[in-house]
C-alpha cells in the first residue's frame, strides 16, 4: 500500500515518455499526482516513438510541468510535428533546469562542468534555443552516453565502448543530484547524488518516476512495445 501523501507540494520526476500518453496517466495515477500542489518535471523526450506525442505535451502542458529538451524533442519541433499550440509550448523549454538541491536534464553533463559551470550554463540557456542554430552545448546535454575524464567521447555508444571511456555520470562530482533520461539500454540508475529514468516504456518497458521528497520510485508496466529496440 503506498504511504499517504504528503501535505506540501512533490517533485514527480518521469523518466523518457516518448508519446505513451497513457501510461503517463497511469503513472501519474500510481503516484497520487495532485493538481495544483505536486509538480510534474519531465527529462525530456516527451514525444516520438508511441503513439500520442501531442497528447502527452498536451498532459505536460495543462499540468504546467517542468520539463526539459531532448534530442526526440528537438527532432519533431525540426521536422514540423505536431499541433501549434503544442509545438510552442514544447520549443520554449530549455536544456537545463536547476533547483538549489536536483539538476535535470536529458542526457547529461560534462566531466569539466563544475557546480559553477552548471549554474551559468542553466542561465545561460534559460530562453528558448534557436532550432535552427543550438549552442554549442546542446549536443551534450541531449546526446551524452560515455565519455573520458577529459571529455572526449566514442565514436558510437553501442556495443559499450573500451576504457578509457565510461558512463558520464561515472564522472559526475556535483553537489546536486542528477535527474536524466536518454538511456534505455542501461535502464534504471540510482546512485548517489544520480537518478537515471530511462526504463525502456516505449519499447515495452516501463515509466518510471522518482518522487523527490520521498526518494521513491514509482514504475507503471509500458501497454505495449511500440518499437523495436534499436
Amino acid at each position: 500500500m503506498a504511504p499517504p501523501a504528503p501535505t506540501a507540494g512533490r517533485r514527480i520526476f518521469v523518466g523518457d515518455v516518448q508519446g505513451c500518453r497513457d501510461e503517463l496517466v497511469a503513472l501519474l495515477e500510481r503516484c497520487r499526482f495532485r493538481e495544483g500542489r505536486d509538480h510534474l518535471c519531465l527529462v525530456g523526450d516527451l514525444v516520438n516513438k508511441g503513439p500520442d506525442s501531442d497528447g502527452v505535451v498536451e498532459v505536460a502542458r495543462r499540468l504546467d510541468a517542468v520539463a526539459v529538451l531532448g534530442n526526440h524533442d528537438l527532432w519533431w519541433l525540426a521536422h514540423g510535428k505536431g499541433r501549434p499550440k503544442n509545438r510552442a509550448w514544447l520549443a520554449a523549454r530549455p536544456l537545463i533546469h536547476l533547483w538549489d538541491d536536483i539538476c535535470l536534464v536529458h542526457a547529461g553533463l560534462a566531466p569539466g562542468w563544475d557546480d559553477a559551470a552548471v549554474e551559468g550554463l542553466a542561465t545561460r540557456l534559460a530562453e528558448p534555443i534557436d532550432l535552427a542554430a543550438p549552442p554549442p552545448e546542446t549536443d551534450w546535454l541531449v546526446t551524452v552516453r560515455y565519455c573520458d575524464a577529459d571529455g572526449r567521447r566514442p565514436e558510437r555508444d553501442w556495443p559499450p565502448p573500451p576504457p578509457p571511456f565510461v558512463p558520464w555520470d561515472h564522472l559526475y562530482r556535483g553537489r546536486r543530484t542528477v535527474v536524466f533520461g536518454h538511456w534505455a539500454r542501461r535502464g534504471l540508475v540510482v546512485d548517489k547524488r544520480l537518478r537515471g529514468l530511462d526504463t525502456g516504456c516505449c519499447y515495452g518497458g516501463r515509466l518510471t518516476a522518482w518522487i523527490a521528497e520521498e526518494d521513491r520510485l514509482v514504475q507503471v508496466e509500458a501497454a505495449r512495445a511500440y518499437r523495436p529496440v534499436g
